[in-house]
């Protein structure tokens, strides 16, 4: 829903609910937060239970902590009740960092059954597998008829207690995964039929299931739906125990979450603090990062300093100095991001590092060579110095050079000592192409002007 479309008006909303998704009810809901915060609070009260947790998952972090705020605590377990046990899990876990007392109470008023679930999950890391399923899945044993599971299917269905089932996953008397069949082929069989008897008339292979273990990282879970377009994946725990399932939904928002943290890395911003409503806390975090390029810049202004005769004696040379750097600067931004990512995405490491290296700098230093000749004959005629063209020339070349090397290299080399390439790339690349460009034009500026 744009801008455009977002229903600003609180009765409005109420009477459309029907007809909008919930991350659409949720953008309205923001937009009318920053309208009136009485007509926010009025609308949150009347959306019903059933959908109130999708749509409090799909507000902003700071709206989140003012609804677990606002609204009561026996009303927040009724909203918990209706979701899937990953997403309820999420948010007893988020009521807990706003207000522990209440996270209590929140839970208490669940059924034994959901505290169970949530208790499980809440077991796990952050960063496991485990943290993202859900256990809610649809799953038979081995010596059940497809009749028998199919009736289990539709009660679990007209229930509501399954959602957005793609397959059963099969099990043996120990709840180890078995296979993994398709609704889509499960239809085609004999339904008076077991699934052991289905199993052993097709191929070996024919139902494997593609499965992650609940301790496994999650950003390698994702990689695998990535590449081989699952819609869902089972996740086993001990001895290959069914334990749960992780949705393309989660592995969304965990790709998102991934690429967001990672642009702000590259930036120097923290994405924790970026979406905060203290703006002290922010600037404060943002100034760490300035502060070390303040010390990276006068690290470059030394370099200058160290020509200032020969700056003194060519005042041409302060006039294209800025020229050198910020080519040489933009040129290894665009290695380090390709870099970055393609490490991200685990295309590259550093054992194959070589021919990512090459590949880069191989670009740069044919770009280095087209833009010198450009800007070359730029200066030439600008400052009527043939050898002033072939000095910007040459360093244009070197720094170049030196972005697309570097640029490459140093994700590659922070990875290789487990520091995360993101964050420290940028100030290390701008060091070095700062330095290198600077001293590059001016001494060649020296040897050759002067």
């Amino acid at each position: 829903m744009s801008s455009e479309n977002a229903i600003k008006n609180p009765h409005e909303l109420l009477e459309r609910l029907n007809e909008l998704h919930p991350s659409d009810i949720a953008y309205s809901l923001k937009k009318i937060e920053k309208e009136s915060e009485d007509d926010f609070y009025y609308v949150l009260k009347e959306i019903p239970d059933e959908i109130l947790g999708e749509v409090i998952l799909e507000l902003p972090d700071n709206l989140r902590e003012d609804v677990y705020t606002l609204l009561p605590s026996q009303r927040l377990s009724d909203v918990v009740y209706e979701l899937d046990s990953d997403d309820a899990t999420d948010i007893i876990q988020e009521i807990e960092e706003v207000d522990e007392e209440k996270a209590k109470e929140v839970f208490e008023g669940l059924e034994e059954e959901d505290k169970h679930e949530i208790n499980w999950l809440k077991r796990y890391h952050e960063d496991e597998a485990g943290s993202y399923m859900q256990t809610e899945l649809f799953s038979a044993n081995i010596n059940e008829t497809i009749s028998d599971s199919i009736k289990r299917l539709k009660e679990g269905k007209e229930s509501d207690e399954l959602e957005n089932i793609h397959q059963v996953y099969i099990v043996n008397n120990e709840k180890k995964l078995i296979a993994s069949i398709l609704l889509e082929d499960l239809i085609i069989f004999d339904f008076e039929k077991t699934y052991e008897q289905i199993i052993n008339e097709h191929e070996e292979n024919r139902f494997k299931p593609f499965v992650v273990h609940d301790k496994d990282h999650i950003d390698e879970v994702a990689k695998q739906v990535e590449k081989y377009d699952l819609n869902v994946v089972p996740v086993v725990g001990y001895q290959g125990i069914l334990v749960g399932r992780i949705t393309s939904d989660d592995i969304l928002d965990v790709i998102e979450e991934n690429a967001t943290e990672q642009m702000y890395q590259l930036a120097g911003v923290n994405d924790d603090f970026e979406h905060e409503d203290n703006l002290l806390n922010t600037a404060k975090k943002r100034a760490l990062w300035l502060f070390l390029n303040l010390g990276t810049a006068i690290l470059a202004s030394l370099v200058i300093g160290m020509f200032d005769k020969t700056i003194e004696a060519f005042v041409a040379l302060a006039i294209l100095m800025p020229i050198v750097a910020s080519m040489g600067g933009n040129a290894g931004t665009q290695t380090l991001a390709v870099t970055v990512r393609q490490l991200a995405l685990g295309e590259i490491d550093f054992d194959n590092s070589k021919d990512a290296i090459k590949k880069e700098v191989f670009i740069s230093l044919a770009n280095g060579f087209i833009f010198a000749i450009i800007i070359g004959i730029i200066a030439w005629f600008w400052f009527n110095t043939a050898l002033l063209g072939l000095v910007i020339a040459l360093s244009m070349i070197i720094n170049l050079f030196s972005a697309g090397f570097f640029g490459a290299s140093i994700p590659l080399v922070l990875k290789k000592m487990d520091i995360d390439p993101a964050i420290g790339s940028t100030v290390l690349l701008t060091t070095v192409t700062d330095i290198v460009g600077f001293f590059s034009f001016l001494m060649l500026a020296k040897l050759i002007l002067l």
